[in-house]
């Protein structure tokens, strides 16, 4: 089957993002885990976006064995080896190594969004949903409500981080919090603001969030810049001192100390502490809206360009990644990479690994993908 044309492909995502955005999260409960069939999936609700059993899209690649509707936004593997797949609106997909199954929370809609994945030193694996918080410690779920009562929208976690000092950063549609593993302490940013700043969700969100060698916590937000916070005093980035755009995406360090940002409308840029380089304007990366940044274990820097594939700089120069050299699609919504030293890419038809070689349908590798 022939790949999508990806302005289509962009087009849809940005009115699908806008539907779901306006989903209501339910109450939370009592935690439980179990399997769910995908058959129990409420069926996409515009007819003729479906095109292919429960997908938006043809899947080209696997979907997890139809467990996933859409694509997976992002990917971990704990210190167990065990899989673990956040999807963009069909909850959290868990392979232990024997079994591929969706997971099921009691008081949690099965089809929440999955944002962020991090794992503490305690081996506690947090996601960040649109239904709040969720931890696993390794035998049981739970869950956490920023808010009392009836969830809401600003329930949505988008930023989760844990610094050097196992303090858990959180941040949320309503705001940035510390969570002390029993309530959500707010942190306020400073009230400083760009002029006329153009926000895609809330003021107050805080989409990213990294601790870098030095100690220093960065926060990407919506539409105002970053900002940079250590001992006490914050530093605002924005297009004024540098950034090439105030709505900014994802950020990275790499292990040479360098801050790679992704923006949507300014492209890919890296701050080596004093300098901008901003690789899109000089013509080097095409496409403007760029994110899912991560350094594999070769110290290769990967990112997503929307609609222009994915590129990987090897420190010297970029190589760029399109349908042309394998790729399931020109839209990549995550990059991962295994103990086994794989990179896996969930795009909007289904999931491929790169091998070192060439880009491949994840379940030619992986058999228990399906």
């Amino acid at each position: 089957m022939t790949d999508i044309n990806c302005k289509t492909i962009f087009k849809a995502s940005k009115l699908l993002l806008v539907l779901m955005l306006l989903q209501v999260s339910a109450c939370t409960g009592q935690v439980k885990e179990k399997t769910v069939s995908d058959k129990t999936e409420d069926e996409v609700s515009d007819k003729h976006l479906t095109i292919k059993q429960n997908t938006i899209f043809p899947q080209i690649h696997t979907n997890l064995n139809g467990m996933v509707r859409q694509f997976v936004r992002t990917i971990h593997q704990d210190r167990k080896g065990n899989y673990w797949f956040g999807t963009n609106g069909d909850g959290i997909i868990r392979y232990d190594g024997q079994t591929l199954e969706k997971i099921h929370i009691v008081g949690i809609s099965p089809h929440i969004r999955v944002l962020e994945i991090v794992e503490d030193k305690a081996g506690n694996v947090w996601f960040g949903t649109s239904d709040g918080l969720v931890k696993y410690d390794g035998q049981k779920f739970e869950t956490f409500s920023i808010t009392e009562g009836e969830k809401g929208f600003d329930e949505e976690i988008w930023g989760l981080a844990i610094d050097k000092n196992k303090l858990l950063w959180v941040g949320s549609i309503g705001g940035l919090y510390h969570f002390d593993g029993d309530q959500f302490i707010p942190f306020p940013l400073p009230n400083s603001m760009v002029e006329n700043p153009e926000h895609k969700l809330s003021d107050k969100l805080v989409k990213k969030i990294i601790e870098d060698k030095s100690g220093a916590i960065w926060l990407v937000t919506d539409g105002n810049g970053i900002f940079k916070y250590i001992k006490g005093e914050f530093t605002h980035l924005t297009t004024k001192n540098g950034l090439t755009d105030n709505n900014t995406a994802d950020i990275l360090e790499d292990s040479q100390g360098n801050i790679w940002i992704g923006t949507y409308y300014g492209g890919v840029s890296k701050f080596d502490g004093k300098t901008f380089t901003n690789f899109t304007k000089d013509g080097i990366i095409e496409g403007i809206e760029t994110y899912n940044f991560h350094e594999d274990s070769k110290r290769n820097v990967w990112f997503t360009a929307e609609g222009y594939g994915v590129y990987r700089y090897d420190g010297v120069s970029f190589t760029q990644f399109t349908t042309e050299n394998g790729l399931t699609t020109n839209v990549v919504q995550s990059i991962f990479e295994d103990n086994k030293g794989q990179l896996w890419f969930g795009t909007w038809q289904g999931l491929c690994i790169f091998n070192s070689e060439k880009f491949v349908n994840a379940n030619e590798i992986e058999t228990w993908t399906n």
